[in-house]
């Protein structure tokens, strides 16, 4: 995909490729990347360096038995297969976020949030948590700024806030500075996925009132 406006950041593609982003970015970054052959070709150089690096240290010594138990690890933390009988795969998720969910849309089981918008929490630890957001066409969220990162990829339909219109492969990056109201274009739903590493800071009472339910 080459109409992609609003790229990722190269401080989150280093992060990526230095393997230190909390699993839910990482998820946002890998799902960017496949949608952006510019976010792709700058990560690749990222991951060139960073093997030119690791090529001029030297050898660290290891012991004798650190092949068997990395072949020990990675196999207590291999992911099964997807069967043959798994739901049908649509081309809205890229392949990464297929992996995660394990189809497409259609094996999604969101949760509604109120005013038609749903939500489904892919990943969540101490460091940050991944969700997918379904915005109906023409809804606005609410007014919000954030205590921490935001960063929303979009995968279907469009929004526009106070600072730009974000597409299919576009990303935003949110911090405390930024005061927003994202609102769904007309004519198609808008899906997103969102990673967060704090909770919104909503200005009206009432998503506040409903945000300790809802983990927002």
């Amino acid at each position: 995909m080459n109409d992609v406006k609003h790229h990722i950041g190269d401080e989150f593609l280093m992060g990526y490729a230095a393997g230190y982003l909390p699993q839910a970015f990482d998820l946002v970054v890998s799902a960017h990347v496949s949608l952006s052959d510019e976010a792709r070709a700058r990560l690749e150089s990222f991951e060139a360096l960073g093997g030119g690096v690791l090529s001029g240290m030297e050898d660290a010594e290891i012991g004798e038995d650190s092949l068997e138990k990395t072949l020990a690890m990675i196999k207590t933390q291999a992911v099964e297969p997807a069967t043959q009988n798994a739901a049908p795969v649509d081309d809205v998720f890229p392949k990464p976020l297929r992996d995660v969910v394990g189809g497409g849309e259609v094996t999604v089981k969101w949760r509604s949030i109120g005013m038609g918008c749903k939500q489904a929490v892919l990943h969540s630890d101490k460091e940050a948590t991944a969700r997918l957001l379904f915005i109906p066409a023409g809804q606005a969220l609410p007014k919000h700024s954030h205590h921490g990162t935001e960063m929303t990829l979009v995968l279907q339909g469009a929004y526009r806030d106070e600072t730009d219109r974000f597409a299919r492969g576009d990303v935003e990056i949110g911090d405390q500075d930024m005061h927003h109201t994202p609102v769904a274009e007309e004519g198609e739903d808008c899906i997103c996925l969102v990673a967060t590493n704090a909770r919104l800071k909503f200005e009206s009472f009432l998503p506040r009132l409903a945000q300790p339910f809802l983990g927002i």
